[in-house]
């Protein structure tokens, strides 16, 4: 009887197993994919926030993944190693490279192996950049077919949506990430409000968000523009204004206070408050001056005492207010597709009939399209005048009416303007006056913002006057009305 002494078996006897090799490859990969994910994240142009999900997510996941296998492989070794004892034969991984069975294996695993890295570098690099892209925001991680659609025919469509809606640091993203985890809850639940309003979410102030592009000090001047319109009846008039718009800037350091932007001048300050979500219905203003001296404003119906109310600074977002995710009215959209040419404005009464298809109450989006396509036929019996018609009709329906939620023109009000909200008049609507009654908010007049240039059609718009038109409504001299009055976007009253 030998009565030597076992050797204790090596601890490292327990990974010889292609169970733990595959988990060592994947541990090692995933700690390489962390680590460029780093590299990438703290050496780019820019800061992509969903790289937190990759780097300090996935990769650990994997990692651990590869830690269990480890884990598994070295048990089953250790179960086999006791069995083997058991038989007096010893179970060693053991590699003979003379033999060809085993140079086989090993190349193969060695090849996967570096291939299996090569794939995490490139997959965590184009992932990477794949988390940046607007289609991964709206409809491969979120399905938001209302924001995803509209957001496509704005002045932003090629900005990413985490630069505005999440931003940069650890902070805003875990931020966005716990509410996101809330807005979560509901859409399983299904118990979410429709359609949905973002201002009473207390969104990214603009001073975090446009400003991160956009200088507010630049003097913009005046910038001319061009808005081609059609009248509701048979010939389907075109009305035409060509203005300069009074941009103006708030900066005397680069241009002279005054015109629009006036209202974003860094030495005033000016404060507001509204008494709905949407910020529509303003009755109170104060004005702090550069020397300290402040002047409040409020309208006749306004009594309440204003500490009591959430008082707003005013910023970028209060006039414009859709920069990102631009739903048009019937009207415009139809306007946009007749000056184009997508409608034919030879079509009798088309501007009407179009629109008119369009605001019709539908439940779903397919039931619209049938009803649309109903409707105009029913107007226009020939296929090859309506079809045409249809098709541009359902393509404006498609991309800015959503009844499933909701949401269309009305819903979220853009407040550039004064057509078809109420928007510049919210507050200069001549209604709002200091305390004493010495001051108030001057209704602005038509040249206050804009110039004139020419309007109407034909050899109207020639006759350009470099110090501006009257405003006429059509064929008559402005009165003293609002425009929302009977422009509503849809049917006018």
């Amino acid at each position: 009887m030998d009565d030597t002494p076992a050797k204790p078996r090596s601890f490292r006897r327990l990974f010889r197993n292609w169970t733990s090799w595959a988990g060592i490859v994947l541990a090692i990969s995933a700690l390489f994919a962390f680590l460029l994910l780093l590299a990438l994240d703290l050496f780019a142009g820019h800061r992509n926030p969903y790289v937190g999900i990759l780097a300090y997510v996935v990769a650990p996941g994997f990692f651990l993944l590869g830690a269990v296998l480890i884990a598994i492989g070295a048990l089953l070794q250790w179960r086999a190693g006791r069995l083997a004892a058991r038989v007096a034969a010893p179970l060693v991984l053991k590699i003979d490279l003379s033999r060809p069975r085993d140079r086989k294996v090993l190349a193969v695993f060695a090849t996967a192996s570096v291939t299996f890295l090569f794939i995490t570098a490139l997959g965590s690099y184009q992932t990477y950049q794949y988390t940046e892209s607007v289609h991964f925001c709206g409809q491969t991680c979120h399905s938001m077919d209302p924001e995803f659609v509209s957001s496509q025919h704005a002045a932003h469509a090629k900005v990413e949506c985490v630069a505005c809606h999440v931003g940069p640091g650890a902070t805003a993203y875990f931020r966005t990430k716990l509410n996101g985890v809330k807005q979560l809850y509901h859409t399983v639940a299904n118990d979410f409000e429709r359609p949905i309003y973002v201002n009473a979410a207390n969104p990214r102030p603009a001073q975090a968000l446009c400003e991160q592009c956009h200088w507010p000090k630049k003097f913009a001047g005046n910038v001319e523009r061009t808005y081609r319109h059609f009248l509701s009846d048979e010939k389907n008039t075109p009305f035409t204004v060509r203005l300069l718009l009074n941009v103006g800037g708030g900066d005397p350091a680069n241009g002279p206070e005054g015109g629009i932007h006036w209202h974003m001048n860094i030495s005033n300050k000016i404060e507001y408050i509204a008494t709905d979500d949407q910020l529509g219905t303003i009755p109170w203003v104060r004005i702090t001056h550069p020397n300290g001296v402040t002047t409040e404003y409020r309208t006749p119906d306004f009594k309440g005492d204003p500490e009591k109310f959430r008082i707003r600074r005013m910023d970028c977002m209060d006039c414009h207010s859709r920069p990102a995710h631009k739903v048009h009215s019937p009207n415009d959209a139809v306007d946009l597709a007749l000056s184009t040419g997508r409608i034919d404005s030879s079509t009798p009464w088309v501007k009407s009939k179009v629109v008119a298809a369009l605001v019709k109450p539908y439940a779903t989006k397919p039931e619209a399209l049938e009803g649309i396509a109903a409707s105009l036929h029913e107007a226009y019996p020939d296929p090859v005048q309506a079809d045409p018609v249809i098709r541009e009709a359902q393509a404006i329906y498609r991309d800015n009416f959503f009844p499933e939620v909701k949401l269309d023109w009305r819903t979220h009000p853009d407040f550039v303007g004064h057509k078809t909200f109420d928007g510049c008049f919210r507050c200069h609507d001549g209604k709002h006056n200091s305390p004493d009654g010495q001051k108030s908010i001057k209704a602005s007049d038509c040249k206050s913002c804009h110039l004139i240039l020419a309007q109407g059609s034909g050899e109207k718009l020639d006759q350009v006057n470099p110090k501006g038109h009257d405003f006429m409504h059509i064929d008559a001299e402005y009165a003293e009305f609002s425009c929302t009055d009977c422009h509503t976007g849809g049917i006018q009253k």
